[in-house]
């Protein structure tokens, strides 16, 4: 398939713009063909304006028609399988396999929502008949369910160019809910983002979806910023720093009228030994909590950024010969790439060194650096709870549960905390868990937060700052209610009732009728 460096409006693409950049392989440096030309303002107008239009069609959509065309989606995607891997590979400097598994994941998760809309029950359909010879008040006819936001604007994330980029999570819960999506790729990947949106676009004419039901527009960070602002955009999703998110967040919160920003935006995942499992695990557990530091170059925003433990020498030194052991990759862009080398060095001024690992070639290569500070250095310099992306982690060693304890309740809020430990020192460490609950949207024991699954009870989310909302998630099919809202319906005529509220139920789902669940 060819590339052709356009943006896509709708059933269309265009290439309007002046202004150009290209693609980089992060390994060797070399730009990657073609150009892709930024979107005008008059090309993000055309697009709103397009999405504006489909969702007086689209919202109308059945569950099986919407299920249709996210299949058709995952089967279009499956189907450039080989021109996707390549570009993919070129642009990311990641691995095959790498390529093949996001692919798989990207493909599945859309299927999962397709499965979700046949079964309906995400609708959370409500009935409650009339009684009018109730006393002392009669009760009219009420029914609610949820119903679509409008059209969503998605931006790509850098660290995952297919499942939280183009056809990722926030897409695939978007359309699935039956909102209309402008998505701005990210230019760390451009031609996957283009082969990707392609893809997309065929899958909606061939399902018979409406004209505007997706675009993708390349820009800066103005166009971003303007595509927040637009009237037409009902609700944002983003993956990516806590600069932007939250810059992202503000914007809509400053429009006339203000919109939900779901910014997922990093997390350190701090993960507690408990030191009985310590002593006995110790082995084990260094060498689980490298590999996972490592991880994808410790791009992934689940990765283990701090390991608290009491002290214990024997376990610091395991860490020195795993760490220096280790080998590093290449970060995904140059920017990443500095970014990471100056939080180290920022750090560093708080911390020691426990070890560093074999740094990689190439432009973007980068060497893990495990880091070390003690329970009052961790306190007094809040700072060291922020995320270094990349393959680095700090372990703080404190004296006691006592310290433990102060420093979960001191904590900000994070994606995910883990505890590892036997039940009976779990049952000891019981306030522990209880003060995490309150830190995290995903609890772990006795595991490594890095990798998400994509399933019906993940959450993906988190207090603030790890998101700028933490009753989502952005991760499983509960990230669908995102870009819905609840509206009750009074009194109306069976005829104008949506079909998940009929009295017949034509569409066979489950519904609350009368506090009781039904088909």
């Amino acid at each position: 398939m060819t590339i052709q460096g356009k943006n896509i409006i709708g059933f269309n693409n265009s290439s309007e713009g002046t202004v150009a950049i290209q693609a980089i392989n992060p390994v060797t440096g070399d730009t990657l063909g073609p150009l892709f030309y930024n979107a005008t303002l008059e090309e993000l107008a055309s697009a709103t304006d397009l999405a504006e239009d489909a969702f007086a069609v689209y919202r109308k959509k059945s569950g099986k028609e919407k299920a249709t065309f996210l299949r058709k989606i995952a089967d279009e995607i499956e189907a450039i399988a080989e021109d996707l891997t390549a570009r993919y590979t070129s642009e990311t400097g990641l691995p095959e396999g790498r390529a093949n598994g996001e692919r798989g994941r990207t493909c599945g998760q859309l299927r999962l929502f397709a499965s979700l809309l046949e079964e309906g029950s995400w609708l959370n359909a409500k009935i409650d008949p009339a009684m009018p010879d109730r006393q002392p008040m009669p009760r009219v006819d009420l029914r609610s369910m949820e119903r679509p936001l409008g059209p969503v604007a998605v931006f790509g994330a850098s660290n995952f160019p297919l499942a939280f980029s183009v056809a990722g999570g926030d897409t695939a819960s978007a359309l699935a809910a039956g909102c209309p999506l402008i998505f701005k790729a990210h230019p760390a990947h451009l031609g996957t983002s283009e082969l990707v949106g392609t893809a997309i676009q065929k899958a909606a004419k061939e399902t018979g979806m409406p004209d505007g039901v997706f675009s993708m527009l390349h820009g800066d960070p103005e166009l971003s910023q303007e595509l927040v602002k637009s009237p037409a955009i009902k609700a944002v999703g983003f993956t990516g720093s806590y600069k932007v998110g939250k810059l992202l967040f503000d914007i809509a919160n400053a429009r006339p009228e203000p919109i939900p920003v779901y910014s997922e935006m990093g997390s350190t995942n701090p993960v507690f030994i408990l030191p009985k499992t310590l002593e006995s695990q110790k082995e084990a557990l260094a060498e689980n909590y490298i590999n996972s530091v490592n991880m994808g170059v410790g791009q992934f925003c689940t990765n283990p950024g701090i390991l608290l433990i009491q002290k214990n020498p024997a376990f610091i030194n395991m860490l020195e010969e795993k760490a220096k052991s280790s080998s590093g990759g290449n970060m995904l862009t140059p920017g990443i790439k500095d970014a990471y080398n100056g939080g180290i060095e920022k750090s560093k001024k708080f911390t020691k060194i426990i070890g560093v690992g074999k740094k990689a070639e190439g432009l973007t290569g980068v060497e893990p650096t495990i880091l070390h500070a003690d329970y009052q250095t961790f306190k007094d310099n809040p700072q060291l709870d922020e995320e270094i992306f990349g393959p680095t982690s700090l372990v703080v060693e404190g004296n006691s549960k006592e310290e433990y304890l102060e420093i979960a309740k001191n904590l900000g809020g994070h994606l995910t905390a883990t505890v590892h430990g036997s039940e009976e020192e779990l049952t000891e460490y019981a306030e522990l868990l209880e003060i995490l609950e309150q830190k995290v949207g995903r609890l772990i024991i006795n595991g490594f937060p890095t990798g998400v699954e994509v399933s019906h009870a993940m959450v993906h989310g988190g207090p603030f700052p790890s998101t700028t909302d933490s009753r989502s998630t952005s991760v499983g099919t509960g990230a669908i209610t995102r870009f819905t809202r609840p509206v009750c319906f009074q009194s109306l005529p069976d005829s104008l009732l949506p079909d998940e509220l009929k009295e017949a139920n034509p569409l066979n789902i489950w519904r609350l009728v009368n506090g009781e669940m039904t088909k």
